[in-house]
């Protein structure tokens, strides 16, 4: 029997994934955002394509703003891109 692979969508382009090959934005209990190449931090999960493109459409459509259900300062969103450019 095969396991069940977990699936998620991106906020950005909205495709159906598996979860290991998103990046996951994950807001801390502290109410910290962030981006969590790892998947395992703690605190509320969205997920992201490991794509600068779909980071920008994320922030247009304020996608991370509504899964996290608060206010993003763009600085916050500088941080985001800056980590994502780091990470490819």
């Amino acid at each position: 029997m095969q396991k069940k692979i977990p699936m998620r969508q991106c906020l950005g382009c909205h495709e159906m994934k598996p979860k290991r090959e998103l990046i996951r934005a994950v807001k801390s209990p502290e109410g910290e955002i962030s981006l969590d190449f790892n998947g395992k931090a703690a605190g509320r999960g969205a997920y992201i394509c490991p794509d600068a493109k779909c980071l920008k459409k994320a922030i247009k459509a304020k996608s991370l703003e509504h899964a996290f259900s608060a206010q993003i300062p763009q600085e916050v969103y500088r941080q985001l891109e800056e980590q994502m450019e780091a990470h490819e």
